[in-house]
């Protein structure tokens, strides 16, 4: 089942948001059930399964300690670099699937781009293998830290200079991709990791570049997609995206500032009783202020940025990911110079 963690309500497993406040909703694991984690990240349990590879050695290289999580259509594993003592995750295909042209071919992608996209706020692919008995695989570093939307389910909300740097580091990523003409077309929180550095701090990391496209690609990628379904996750897509046209890097710019929105309010700015209705709101209606779904956050220039962000025509929007990252950091500077002139003003 899943709660409103604003005011508790309780819905079915297919809901996704409170009918009350337009809160996300957090599923609630009964004692006894058992979820796969990578790096804190959690993936729901799958009827598919394939033979265990704990213990094997992948390109004499890559050994194989346990299984740390499972998916639709693949499993992962955390290996050990035999050569280097380095941690490696291993995302293989399901066997089950492994017969499936078109979930062969995604993973394919995915690593095809993920090889390319070398930068710290990047989870990159190092490579794609094959085991003798026929089973793809791909090998990424493991990534250790939280999963930015279990932070916003712990937290409710976060500060303000916490999401301004983790929109820096995203924007940083989506930045690399975009210059090799590669769109993500599903950022959203589940796709963040929020990981420790070794001095102090924290960095964002964009994941799961699996349904990311090159723009010069659009016909190959149409093969790979069953008519008629959508791919990516609909609360966080683009009006475009909905619409079912070309995208570009603008579209990853709306996903973000949609995050961006939800990690300052703890709510998405549409809201609605059913998902279809959520996408319509996002087509047809204006986003809730954002002094409105938080008035006591007092970032009136932080939501004219926003505002801008979530334009519905591409054109009207910021152009790149590092635009917006920028004007966002610029207006939370002018909100925070504007709170203590305030609170100086009534100090007196």
């Amino acid at each position: 089942m899943n709660r409103c963690p604003a005011c508790g309500k309780v819905y079915d497993d297919e809901a996704r948001f409170c009918t009350r406040d337009g809160s996300k909703l957090v599923t609630v694991v009964e004692r006894g059930a058992v979820r796969g984690t990578v790096a804190g990240r959690a993936e729901p349990p799958t009827a598919v399964t394939h033979g265990n590879l704990t213990g094997r050695v992948l390109d004499g290289r890559y050994r194989i300690e346990r299984k740390v999580g499972e998916g639709g259509m693949s499993f992962v594993y955390l290996a050990n670099d035999v050569a280097s003592d380095e941690l490696y995750a291993i995302k293989v295909l399901s066997a089950a699937l492994s017969s499936d042209v078109n979930a062969m071919a995604r993973l394919r992608r995915e690593a095809s781009l993920g090889m390319r996209l070398a930068h710290p706020n990047v989870c990159h692919i190092i490579r794609l293998g094959e085991t003798p008995d026929g089973l793809v695989y791909v090998v990424m570093p493991y990534v250790e830290g939280e999963v930015l939307s279990d932070r916003n389910n712990r937290l409710g909300t976060l500060p303000i200079e916490d999401v301004v740097r983790y929109v820096r580091d995203i924007a940083a990523g989506l930045h690399v991709a975009h210059e090799l003409k590669i769109v993500h077309r599903d950022l959203k929180p589940e796709n963040v990791m929020i990981c420790p550095l070794p001095g102090g701090g924290e960095r964002a990391v964009v994941m799961d570049f699996g349904l990311a496209k090159e723009r010069r690609a659009d016909a190959e990628l149409q093969k790979l997609t069953a008519t008629g379904i959508i791919l990516g996750t609909p609360e966080f897509m683009s009006p475009e995206q909905l619409r079912g046209r070309p995208l570009d890097p603008r579209t990853d710019v709306y996903s973000l500032s949609l995050m961006t929105y939800e990690m300052l309010t703890g709510k998405l700015p549409f809201t609605g009783r059913t998902q279809q209705e959520m996408m319509i709101a996002r087509l047809r209606s204006d986003p809730m202020p954002l002094r409105q779904a938080a008035p006591r956050l007092g970032l009136e220039a932080v939501e004219r940025v926003l505002q801008k962000a979530m334009q519905r025509d591409p054109g009207d929007r910021y152009q790149t990911a590092p635009e917006f990252a920028t004007a966002l950091a610029g207006a939370a500077k002018v909100d925070g110079e504007e709170t203590s002139r305030l609170g100086r003003f009534f100090a007196r």
